[in-house]
C-alpha cells in the first residue's frame, strides 16, 4: 500500500468511527435479573445453547423458556398437577426432578414435547436435584438415603430402566431435608451431593454409593441447596443465608479450600445456579414470602461474575 493510500484509509476509519453511534460495535449488555412469570414458585434453573434458559415451577410442574441476552420468555411446557425442581439440559433434553409425586419428568429442551415419565418411587419423597452423565441420569431424594439412577441411551433418551442406589459409608441421615444438591465430575466417575441439614459434602462412587464426607476447609454448608461444579471450583448455594459459597476442590475431591463467599443485593433465597460462561445465575425461589397469584420471581446475573 503506498502511503498515500493508507493515509486516506487511517482517515476514512477515524471518520467512521467518530460518525458510528456510540456502543454500536458493542454487544448489548446482559440484564441483572431476568423476571419469571408472576406467581411461578421456581425452584430449579438450567442453562441450554446459546442464550437460553430455563426453569421450573413448583406450583404446577410447568417449564419457562428465556433468553439471558435479551430477558425475555415464555412457558414451553404448560402442564398441570406437577412439580419442578431441579433442573438439567442434556443432549437437547431437560430433565426434571419432580419433588414430592415422586417421578422425574423428561422433555424435549427446543420444543417443550414430553419424552418420558419416570416412576422414581412410590415411597414418600422429594425427588429434588439431578445431575447428568454419558451413561445415566442422577436424581436425589431428600427423604430417603438413595440416589435414584435413571439408565440412558446412546442419544441421551432414557431407556426406562429405573434402580435405586442407597448412600452408605459416611452417609449421615437426619431429621428434616437431607441430600439436596448434585454434581458429576465430568467423566461420571464421582457424585458430589450437598445434605442441606447438616451441611455435609460427600463425594459419591456411582457403581457403590459409598460416600466419603469432604473436608471443606471449616466452610459452613448448612442450608446448602443447589450445588455446581466446574472445573476444580464448587459452588454450593446457601438457600435461606442468600449466599454462595464457592469452593476450589481437590484433585481427590477428597478436600476443598474456601475460595469466596458471593452475595448479591438482589438475591431473595437463591435455590440452584447455573453458569452461562463466565457468568453466573441463581433463582430466587423467594421462601419466606407468602405466593400468590401476583408474586413476582426472578432469575439474578451474581454480581462480580
Amino acid at each position: 500500500m503506498t502511503p498515500r493510500r493508507r493515509l486516506l484509509t487511517t482517515v476514512l476509519a477515524a471518520l467512521l468511527a467518530v460518525s458510528a453511534p456510540a456502543g454500536a460495535s458493542a454487544a448489548p449488555a446482559f440484564p441483572d435479573t431476568v423476571p419469571l412469570p408472576d406467581g411461578w414458585l421456581p425452584e430449579g434453573i438450567a442453562t441450554g445453547t446459546g442464550t437460553t434458559i430455563y426453569s421450573g415451577s413448583r406450583a404446577d410442574g410447568s417449564i419457562w423458556k428465556g433468553d439471558l441476552r435479551t430477558g425475555l420468555g415464555e412457558v414451553l411446557v404448560d402442564v398441570d398437577g406437577r412439580v419442578a425442581v431441579g433442573l438439567k439440559v442434556d443432549r437437547g433434553l431437560l430433565l426434571v426432578a419432580g419433588g414430592p409425586t415422586g417421578d422425574a419428568y423428561v422433555y424435549d429442551a427446543r420444543t417443550g414435547g414430553e419424552v418420558a415419565v419416570l416412576d422414581l418411587t412410590d415411597e414418600p419423597s422429594f425427588i429434588n436435584d439431578v445431575t447428568v452423565t454419558r451413561e445415566a441420569a442422577w436424581f436425589t431424594d431428600s427423604q430417603s438415603a438413595v440416589l435414584h439412577r435413571v439408565a440412558l441411551g446412546p442419544g441421551g433418551a432414557p431407556t426406562g430402566e429405573v434402580r435405586d442406589v442407597p448412600l452408605t459409608g459416611d452417609w449421615e441421615q437426619v431429621a428434616g431435608f437431607n441430600a439436596n444438591g448434585i454434581a458429576s465430575t465430568p467423566d461420571g466417575g464421582t457424585l458430589l451431593v450437598i445434605n442441606s441439614t447438616t451441611g455435609i459434602l460427600y463425594t459419591v462412587d456411582p457403581a457403590t454409593g459409598e460416600a466419603v464426607a469432604v473436608d471443606t476447609g471449616g466452610a459452613d454448608l448448612t442450608a446448602g441447596d443447589g450445588i455446581l461444579l466446574s472445573g476444580r471450583t464448587l459452588y454450593v448455594v446457601r438457600n435461606r443465608l442468600n449466599e454462595i459459597v464457592e469452593l476450589r476442590m481437590s484433585p481427590d475431591l477428597l478436600s476443598a479450600t474456601p475460595v469466596d463467599t458471593l452475595t448479591d443485593p438482589d438475591f431473595d433465597v437463591p435455590t440452584t445456579i447455573a453458569l452461562h460462561g463466565s457468568r453466573l445465575y441463581a433463582v430466587n425461589a423467594r421462601f419466606g414470602t407468602p405466593p400468590t397469584p401476583g408474586t413476582e420471581y426472578d432469575i439474578v446475573r451474581v454480581d462480580g461474575r
